[in-house]
């Protein structure tokens, strides 16, 4: 068995026993780049200096009993609309193309307090405004399981290199399913967190109602360990929460015994790919056979979760980009007559195609005379959905679904016709309207080969009860 083939918590045991050492683990890493990045190009920065310096220092401490974390010693890739000191953090922005933090986001400080290793920032849909990380100003991420095909998005890059084993996991942040979606179509799993549960002090905003970090692993164990390291809470990020309950290891139980779980006719309909339905359905079966007692259920309301997200997003992305004009900092367009003019150049040259149709859709929704029939019709949407969630966590432990209609699209596909790559997000963006934890893992492949995603949603703060089920069903597959 190679480096590689560990998983993160794997890797930091043998750290730890001295069988291989931090260093030994980053050059497997940067050897694996040099061989994969330039066919699936998941990376805007890789710092080698700055992560085979980083090795040096972590060995020190763990060797001096300094750190003897889970995640000790083990390289991470981290999206690149976090913040990192003294790295290029870009968006996948031409805007933002010359942007060094002079801090580090709150998720990254808890990473590195733990002993990770950053290896470098991953590709992204430019301001995570886009599902198959087309929309990226550096070139397109590539699918390792099928080059020909998107890795999903906005954190396509983060679960392409884990997928491609350019790192053993990575921080990605979920705003309408950008961790899960990824995860299901590359075959890695990923989870979105209950809304405030990890700081977003630090991570470049998009919606800032909706925005979640969270991580991007090779299993379950990994997965619950990485969230058990980086939830935290913030004074920094006035949403986040106080809780007393983020073992979530303690979770990693094969047992669902009398767990509830239900099955929304709602997302088995029209749409839905027939291979996806029968996979999704065969995991609710293990599940079933392992002890839960599984029901289908009207959750309702979903038609209506696509126009309140993009009404929402759209209208929190109008407000959070407001401060890229070129004065502080980022791009500044070099030719311009006076300030209003340079504002209009800077941002026209610096944003890409499908940041502008957000923006303008924004501030479209936000305006006078059309604030009441849209922006605030959609926070009672909002709220209608949160409701008919908290309806069906009073019957079930867990929700069960796809993450997606389809497996992977090919590239190009979904660009050319931005309402289909919208509607992709049909089964993912309830959770972040409603605040809810959700989980995906693989549970097969289709006719091509690509991997199809299984999805978990869980109650607000009730992140254990996914984990056990995805760590059963997970198991029951080893």
């Amino acid at each position: 068995m190679g480096i590689l083939d560990y998983t993160a918590v794997e890797l930091a045991e043998k750290i730890k026993s001295k069988e291989v050492s931090v260093r030994e683990a980053v050059d497997a890493v940067l050897e694996q780049i040099d061989k994969t990045e330039e066919t699936y190009n998941c990376y805007v920065t890789v710092d080698r200096e700055g992560a085979l310096k980083k090795a040096d220092e972590v060995q020190k401490k763990i060797d001096a009993g300094e750190i003897e974390g889970p995640l000790a010693g083990v390289p991470v890739a981290i999206k690149d609309n976090m913040c990192t000191e003294g790295l290029l953090t870009t968006c996948s922005s031409k805007i933002l193309g010359n942007f060094v933090p002079t801090f580090s986001s709150e998720a990254v400080l808890n990473l590195e307090k733990a002993g990770a290793v950053i290896i470098g920032k991953t590709n992204m849909d430019e301001f995570a405004m886009g599902s198959t990380t087309e929309t990226s100003a550096y070139g397109v991420t590539k699918n390792p399981r099928n080059p020909e095909h998107v890795p999903g998005g906005s954190s396509g890059g983060s679960a392409a290199a884990v997928a491609a084993n350019e790192c053993f996991y990575a921080l990605g942040s979920d705003t309408g399913g950008s961790i899960r979606q990824p995860a299901g179509y590359c075959g890695v799993v990923g989870m979105k967190p209950t809304y405030s549960t990890v700081s977003r002090y630090g991570l470049i905003a998009y919606g800032s109602s909706l925005d979640q970090i969270g991580p991007l692993s090779k299993d379950v164990r990994d997965c619950a360990t990485i969230l058990e390291v980086i939830a935290s809470h913030d004074p920094k990020d006035s949403t986040s929460v106080k809780r007393d309950d983020t073992d979530f290891t303690s979770a990693l139980v094969e047992d669902v015994k009398g767990m509830k779980i239900g099955i929304p006719k709602d997302y088995l309909g029209e749409g839905l790919d027939p291979e996806v339905k029968d996979a999704v359905l065969k995991a609710a079966e293990v599940l079933k056979d392992k002890g839960a007692i599984i029901e289908e259920f009207d959750l309702g309301l979903v038609e209506y979760a696509i126009p309140a997200y993009y009404t929402i997003a759209a209208a929190e992305a109008s407000s959070n980009l407001e401060r890229f004009d070129g004065i502080k900092y980022g791009y500044r367009t070099e030719e311009f007559t006076d300030l209003h003019n340079m504002y209009k150049k800077t941002r026209s040259e610096g944003f890409g195609p499908e940041v502008k149709r957000r923006i303008m859709l924004g501030s479209f929704v936000l305006s006078s005379g059309y604030y009441d029939a849209y922006y605030l019709k959609a926070l009672r949407v909002k709220a209608l959905i949160k409701k008919a969630f908290d309806d069906a966590f009073a019957k079930y432990d867990v929700i069960l679904g796809p993450v997606a209609p389809t497996t992977a699209p090919k590239l190009g596909e979904s660009l050319s016709d931005p309402i289909k790559m919208y509607l992709g997000d049909i089964y993912t963006i309830s959770l972040n309207l409603a605040g809810l934890p959700g989980i995906c893992l693989p549970c097969g492949e289709d006719s091509k080969g690509l991997p199809i995603g299984l999805q978990l949603i869980g109650d607000c703060f009730k992140e254990k009860n996914i984990i056990r089920a995805a760590y059963t069903y997970e198991q029951s597959r080893a």
